[in-house]
Parts: C-alpha cells; structure tokens; sequence
C-alpha cells in the first residue's frame, strides 16, 4: 500500500482515534430519567415497601415521582418517622460510608416511581460526571438542612407548626423543586406518625387550617402558600 494510503487509513474519519476522542455529552436528567446499565426504573403503589432496616445496601435510589417516608424501629419495637423525601431526592446512600445494610425502612406514602442504581454504577457515574456529583451533593446538602430543621421542629415548635412545616414539605415548598400545591390525600393516621402527636390533633389542627383558607380537600390536599403564617408566627 501506498506510504499516502496509510496515512489516510490511519488519520480518516472512520479511524477509532477520531471516533474516541468526541465524548458524549452526558445528560443527569436523562440518566436520572430512563433505564441504563446499572439502574432500574421501579414503579410502586401507596404503603409500599421499597427497602427494610436490615436489608443488605446495594443500591441508590432516586425519586422520580412521588414520595417515601423513612421509619426506624429500636429494640423494643418503637418506629419512629426520621424524613420525609419527594421528587430529586437521593435515598439509601449511607452505603458509600461502609454501611453495608439499610439503616432505615423505606415506605412509599403514594404511587411513587424511582430509580435503582447500583452502588458501583453510581461510584463511577459520581466520579466521571461534575453535572451528577454536583446534583447530589447540593441533595444531600439541602437534606442535612432539612434535617436540622426537622430537629428543631421537634424540640421547639408545637404539634400544629410540625403539621404545617409537614404538609408545606410534601408540597415541595422550601425546596428546590417547584412546589406542587396539590398533593395526594395522606391519611391523618400518617400524618400524626410524621409529626409524633395524635390523630385527634391532627384532626383538629386539619379543619383549622381549612376552615383559615390554607389548604383545602378536593380527593387530594391542596397546599397554598398562606399555610406558611403558621410556620413564621412567634
């Protein structure tokens, strides 16, 4: 062959060289979105389970729709609500830190869809891709905020403010996501569990923020952005 033909047969447009050296420009919200190596969408009804405390920790999971709440049980058998999560959030990744089981029992508290991903999926997505780790950290970072607040919440506030902060959240309000405003019906038993009080007060506390115009019932709840008095009043 032709010192020239080799040239060409080792520089053209079809040489493995050129086709490797354009990467493709990755996508979090498609990779978040769509099934792929590695992850699994997952589709689940009202008070499902999607893990138990105690179940081995092999995935990541990201909420595409719907919403999870997080119970831990003690020794004597007493659960307890830790957090509540909704769209975009990440779940499930206390693996990264050597936690080699679940810590909590996840439960879906509506029809809920997300995304498995495999923990060495995600190590390598989370490596590779700034636009991925960037969305995670600033998740677990708004998490950990969450938290804190929900703590103080619970040392300081009265059962009627952790109600309001409460439905205001399933709303997606004080997140980064657009807030929803109308949010599946959730069942005063649920509510009281989330907040650590009774479903009488619960109750009371429900037909008091209607009758006030903060929210309203319609086969689901809607949330308006007035319920937030409740939460900023002294």
């Amino acid at each position: 062959m032709p010192a020239t033909a080799r040239r060409l047969s080792r520089t053209g447009p079809h040489s493995p060289k050129r086709v490797n050296s354009k990467r493709a420009v990755f996508d979090a919200k498609l990779f978040l979105e769509s099934n792929g190596l590695g992850r699994r969408i997952v589709k689940f009804g009202r008070k499902e389970t999607v893990f138990s405390q105690g179940d081995l920790a092999k995935n990541v999971i990201y909420i595409q729709e719907g919403g999870v709440k997080l119970t831990v049980v003690n020794r004597t058998g007493k659960e307890a609500v830790v957090e509540i999560l909704g769209p975009g959030d990440f779940f499930g990744v206390r693996n990264f830190g050597g936690q080699s089981v679940y810590t909590a029992t996840a439960t879906t508290i509506m029809p809920t869809t997300v995304l498995f991903i495999e923990k060495e999926e995600m190590i390598r997505v989370l490596h590779a891709e700034h636009e991925m780790s960037d969305r995670f950290i600033a998740n677990m970072l708004a998490r950990n905020g969450r938290g804190e607040e929900a703590l103080i919440d619970q040392l300081f506030n009265s059962s009627e403010k952790r109600l309001a902060r409460t439905l205001l959240l399933l709303a997606r309000y004080g997140t980064q996501d657009r807030p929803h405003k109308a949010i599946p019906k959730v069942s005063q038993e649920m509510l009281a569990e989330m907040i650590g009080t009774t479903r009488s007060r619960v109750n009371f506390f429900m037909n008091k923020f209607r009758k006030l115009g903060f929210i309203e019932y319609n086969g689901s709840i809607h949330v308006n952005k007035s319920l937030l008095n409740v939460v900023l009043h002294d």
